[in-house]
């Protein structure tokens, strides 16, 4: 029996479908991202899931049972939020140990856990710190242990890395996902970031208005996205003109050919290339982001920075790649 259905899903706020017969199997322990932009659906979801948006129609079954007729509190669901949430007149261990004096749980089963969950969360050390004196990192540590700490059938998080700054939110991506594995806790995560849900992932679930586009795993969904939409959002993509192209360069039908920056290598010409110049290219530390112009459209070029020369702009270059790369 699969651990987690959502069974045709559906928001209406008014007139407006805010998540449209959503369908999605989860098996326990699995890691699963629901990534699209702003207004796609994926919060609602997730808030549905919790309790705290009722949906309008479909089912949502936990192992057999219909979880929407059990009380949100009742749920044993953990939930970080992107605030965090966190109560600033207690310390982390007394955040931490919230969510188990709700639930009755007696002091020295509770002393036990919220350490437990403190060194799990790397923060034994600051048990007794209060959020006001503690880094947004730290933060969005506690509100993990917190949820964790009830020991949830599944682990809610919506865009909790968002508030971090770039390096700590990537630092925090590895440690969420080894924390994960370590206790199992089938996940579900909302998110905008299409790296963070990719290397976070076993699966990402892409929405755009209210609707599923794909469920794959994230190298899957990347390579062979199922829409342009997809193909769009998850990177950087190329779409080029057949006509413009050299039959060698296609594949397919397709009056369009969509190739990944990428999979695109500088070549010295031949029958199987397409001439363009250098109109613009940025040093990226590990990599050349380039800009193209050919007769098929701009096109972009990304080249890793193996220390040999790279062209210069307003140079003539030749582009060429594989035909069985397009995505």
């Amino acid at each position: 029996m699969p651990f987690l259905v959502l069974d045709k899903l559906t928001k209406r706020f008014g007139e407006h479908v805010a998540v449209d017969a959503l369908s999605l199997t989860v098996e326990q322990g699995e890691f699963i991202s629901l990534l699209g932009p702003s207004g796609c659906g994926k919060t609602t979801t997730l808030q549905m899931i919790a309790g705290f948006v009722e949906a309008t129609s479909g089912a949502v079954r936990l192992e057999g049972h219909d979880l929407l007729a059990v009380k949100p509190a009742a749920r044993g669901l953990g939930v970080v939020f992107q605030s965090y949430a966190l109560f600033p007149h207690l310390t982390a261990a007394e955040n931490v140990a919230f969510g188990l004096e709700m639930r009755k749980v007696e002091k020295s089963e509770r002393h036990d856990r919220v350490k437990e969950a403190l060194q799990l969360v790397g923060l034994a050390a600051f048990a007794d710190r209060y959020p006001k004196k503690m880094s947004g990192g730290q933060q969005q540590r506690v509100a993990l242990a917190r949820a964790l700490v009830i020991r949830p059938r599944i682990l809610l998080l919506d865009e909790p890395l968002s508030n971090l700054d770039a390096k700590l939110r990537e630092e925090m991506q590895i440690e969420l996902r080894q924390i994960q594995r370590t206790v199992g806790a089938t996940t579900l995560l909302v998110t905008h970031d299409q790296g963070e849900a990719m290397a976070l992932s076993d699966r990402v679930v892409v929405m755009n208005s209210g609707h599923v586009e794909q469920i794959a795993k994230p190298h899957e969904a990347y390579e062979k996205p199922a829409s342009a939409f997809v193909a769009g959002f998850l990177g950087k993509t190329n779409l080029l003109a057949r006509e413009a192209l050299e039959p060698g360069l296609c594949y397919g039908n397709e009056p369009f050919v969509s190739i990944r920056p990428e999979k695109i290598t500088f070549t010295e010409g031949g029958s199987e290339h397409l001439a363009g110049r250098v109109v613009n290219r940025v040093f990226q530390g590990n990599h050349w982001l380039y800009q193209v112009d050919t007769a098929a459209g701009l096109v972009t070029v990304i080249r890793q920075n193996s220390g040999e020369p790279a062209p210069e702009e307003g140079e003539t270059v030749h582009l060429t790649w594989d035909p069985g790369h397009r995505v």
